[in-house]
């Protein structure tokens, strides 16, 4: 089954914009900007927006022990697949499979937002994000973005904070 956008929803996917009016998020739709050309990854995002690769907030699916669990990172940064691991206290993390992602949150990869999901999953969020004073994050598509506050959206998605950002060495 195909959707389409609502007029109302300002280009929101609309099970992301239910979501938001049942968190009673209602004036974030109004604030969804959707671009012509598609912003599927934080560069594309950050650079439509005129923002820091690090303003935004990626949404990333992975496998612990072939469970999903949502890890919230900050555009700039990728994720230690080890001290997610050892975070989640799992045997065995890895990137979870195109299908494994729209299965379990009802959104493509490139649009999958925070929070709306299909399935309630575990949640982590990168500490990195409250370096900020708003981020931007996809709002179920790869064409539409939403901001908000890092503490509300970590709240909303019901995410832990947890320190799982590569670092340099």
């Amino acid at each position: 089954m195909t959707t389409t956008p609502d007029a109302e929803s300002n280009g929101a996917h609309p099970r992301f914009a239910e979501a938001l009016r049942r968190l009673g998020l209602t004036e974030l739709l109004a604030q969804v900007r959707r671009f012509p050309d598609a912003t599927r990854t934080a560069a594309e995002a950050a650079a439509a927006l005129g923002c820091e690769l690090s303003e935004i907030c990626k949404s990333l699916i992975f496998a612990a022990d072939g469970e999903p669990v949502l890890v919230l990172m900050d555009g700039a940064s990728r994720v230690d697949v080890e001290l997610l691991r050892q975070e989640l206290g799992a045997e065995r993390v890895t990137r979870a499979k195109a299908e494994v992602v729209r299965e379990t949150t009802g959104y493509a990869i490139g649009g999958v937002p925070p929070f709306g999901h299909r399935t309630a999953t575990r949640v982590l969020a990168d500490r990195s994000l409250l370096d900020h004073e708003l981020v931007w994050a996809a709002a179920g598509t790869p064409h539409t973005v939403f901001p908000m506050e890092p503490k509300a959206l970590i709240a909303h998605a019901g995410a832990t904070l947890a320190d799982v950002r590569e670092r340099s060495s």
